[in-house]
């Protein structure tokens, strides 16, 4: 069931933000970053096929990749080229998601914040950095942090302990199915940001 949005902030000790659909527009940049990665393998990558997994962590993805494109993966080749390609269109294509990215600037000072994402840290940093977003939180937690992807409440766990709040006092802010689970499985409230936005954003 959907939780009131002002009565939430208002309990909340300490906020926890995800990155990529929350925060920030990747989708674009992400789809034609994969795209290129998935290529080396000599398989052209749906659109719509990750559009509909956006916000999976790179092994999760890849593992779903092998799994309905009947391929095998040369990982570290793909990951590295799926980033390069992230960053070298990081400036032209990302673009921030203003409505949540208002609320932890509303809250700049007042709560601590973290940003709590299945993405690498090297991306999530180089994403927030590019916006100008990276003051307004005290800890940056990435899967790099864990190595346990979301629907698993690790990164949201470690958010809370690094931010010295109990997860029962925090409030999240996730796009995805598998975010939403994890903060549940974390004994945290959580804001579907999907129900705030005037359009989805990932459409």
């Amino acid at each position: 069931m959907p939780i009131d949005f002002e009565s939430a902030l208002g309990r909340a000790k300490a906020l926890i933000f995800d990155c990529d659909g929350t925060l920030v527009n990747s989708l674009p940049v992400y789809s034609k970053a994969w795209g290129a990665g998935f290529a080396l393998s000599g398989t052209k990558m749906n659109d719509h096929w990750y559009q509909a997994r956006n916000g999976l962590s790179e092994h999760v993805l890849m593992d779903e990749f092998e799994r309905d494109y009947n391929v095998v993966l040369d990982r570290k080749k793909i990951v590295a080229t799926m980033r390069s390609h992230y960053r070298q269109n990081l400036s032209a294509h990302l673009t921030e998601i203003s409505l949540i990215c208002d609320i932890a600037r509303r809250f700049y000072g007042q709560l601590p914040m973290a940003v709590a994402s299945g993405g690498s840290r090297e991306i999530v940093t180089q994403s927030l950095d590019a916006l100008g977003l990276t003051y307004l939180f005290q800890k940056i937690i990435s899967f790099d942090d864990v190595r346990k992807a979301k629907p698993l409440p690790d990164l949201f766990l470690h958010a809370a302990q690094a931010l010295g709040i109990e997860p029962r006092d925090c409030l999240v802010f996730e796009d995805s199915p598998q975010g939403i689970e994890a903060a549940h499985a974390a004994n945290m409230s959580v804001i579907n940001v999907d129900t705030l936005l005037p359009l989805h954003i990932n459409t």
